[in-house]
């Protein structure tokens, strides 16, 4: 049976990555390869990742390529040489063009810190989420991963767990909580995606 190809693109630490490395090595997302990182930072953490895992990387950088166009048609030309079932954007901090979406339509999740629909949106990444949830005076928040479509955060809801905002909580508590649960179930969504398709 030929491997579920799986492309994540960052651009940060990467810790998101590492837990789908972790499920792919472990057998929990049994039948899959990760045949590629991307990073649109390239002092991103998760180069080093994906390194340390003989996974083949490449930055695809705003100061390599100033022009968005250019930038966008460097990422497909990767992607296209790589072939993936599924795109998983972990922790990747640009808005993909409509070109790119439409391409792989069906194809491409995303993982968000916050229970969608609610603290998504252009504004809405990061650090920023945690802060506008405390803000908001909310009792729980949780991450959702969910499929892109051309709007912001706006694809259909794949899994979501909730976790308790907490007295006392900071911007930086509260990301810690909701990272133990992505770090969950952004590898249970692909398998679930890989038994579906494969």
């Amino acid at each position: 049976m030929e491997l579920f190809r799986i492309s994540v693109l960052v651009s940060g630490n990467g810790s998101d990555l590492q837990s789908i490395i972790d499920a792919v090595e472990d057998g929990r997302i049994p039948n899959s390869k990760i045949v590629g990182v991307i990073s649109s930072n390239a002092d991103a953490y998760a180069l080093e990742r994906a390194k340390q895992h003989e996974i083949p990387y490449a930055a695809v950088t705003k100061f390599e390529y100033a022009d968005l166009r250019d930038r966008f048609d460097a990422i497909l030309k990767i992607l296209d040489g790589e072939h993936p079932d599924l795109i998983v954007l972990a922790g990747y901090l640009s808005i993909l063009p409509p070109r790119v979406v439409q391409k792989y339509a069906g194809r491409i999740i995303n993982i968000h810190p916050a229970l969608l629909p609610k603290f998504g949106g252009k504004d809405y990444y990061g650090i920023r989420v945690h802060e506008a949830v405390l803000a908001a005076g909310e009792t729980e928040s949780g991450a959702t991963v969910h499929y892109v479509d051309e709007g912001i955060d706006t694809g259909k809801i794949i899994l979501q767990e909730k976790v308790p905002v907490m007295p006392g909580d900071d911007p930086q508590t509260l990301r810690e909580r909701v990272l133990e649960v992505e770090h969950r179930i952004l590898p249970e969504a692909i398998a679930m995606i890989e038994k579906e398709r494969h």
